[in-house]
């Protein structure tokens, strides 16, 4: 992912949603990668750039179609968090009818973060 201001929006994803930084390299407000980790998962991220990279990923907070699915244990313990961190809610807590609990966010940057409790497990059979 890439952030125009990552040094800002990792203390918010710390904060929002309970990621922990495992690792940051950079300078002051320039983020050359990150990695945050959420239990056994990990994001990676920096600062917004033009390069080739930037280039297929698009500007931050033009989404076009890219979202992130985050598995939690609770969602309604993440979903008070990311609401007090002030993530703007896109559709509220919803039990869906796969039996999972969720709800739809937008970071300060325009990001789309959906938390549920559907954790799919790789080698399980639905």
């Amino acid at each position: 992912m890439r952030y125009k201001n990552a040094a800002k929006m990792i203390e918010w994803l710390c904060e929002a949603f309970g990621f922990s930084v495992r690792a940051r390299y950079g300078e002051g407000d320039v983020v050359h990668h990150a990695e945050l980790v959420f239990g056994a998962s990990m994001i990676m991220l920096g600062s917004a750039r033009d390069d080739d990279y930037g280039k297929m990923v698009g500007e931050p907070g033009t989404g076009g179609g890219k979202s992130i699915y985050v598995a939690v244990d609770d969602a309604d313990t993440a979903y008070a968090r990311a609401k007090k961190a002030g993530a703007t809610i896109i559709q509220e807590l919803t039990d869906r009818d796969y039996g999972s609990r969720e709800f739809i966010c937008r970071d300060p940057e325009g990001s789309v973060w959906s938390f549920g409790t559907y954790w799919p497990k790789a080698g399980d059979k639905g």
